[in-house]
């Protein structure tokens, strides 16, 4: 007698994805339109499959409406494998021509079971202090 494999829900791949931003006054130069923003990232396989990130993409617009686009493999030269439960975290940067921008995103996963699967980067605003209200 054989038994099948129940399908997999919406929570067997799960990633929740936090996001720590700041600007980095003393990298930054105003009059040059250059403003330089950290963001820390926190991933966190919430799911019930051990999971790698495999790639990222970026999308980083700032005020003037220009858009920049970046994809690479991993993360600061990592690609993290979470098992359930555990998590992830890393810093890196971002510099923008204008006091105002947003980022939003994805990173493609690879699951132990073989499945790939997204997990998205809600949108999120680079923005020096006192800049919005």
């Amino acid at each position: 007698m054989t038994t099948l494999d129940s399908p997999p829900t919406a929570t067997s791949y799960r990633i929740a994805v936090n996001v720590d931003t700041s600007y980095v006054e003393d990298q930054s130069d105003p009059r040059d339109n250059r403003y330089v923003f950290s963001y820390t990232i926190t991933i966190r396989n919430e799911g019930e499959v051990p999971a790698r990130l495999l790639t990222r993409h970026w999308v980083i617009t700032d005020a003037n409406g220009k858009v920049q686009e970046v994809r690479g493999d991993g993360v600061v030269g990592e690609q993290p494998h979470l098992q359930p439960g555990q998590g992830f975290r890393y810093s890196s940067g971002a510099i923008l021509e204008t006091p105002v921008g947003a980022m939003y995103g994805s990173y493609q996963m690879l699951a132990d079971d073989g499945r790939r699967f997204d997990a998205p980067i809600a949108p999120f605003t680079l923005a020096i202090p006192g800049s919005l209200h």
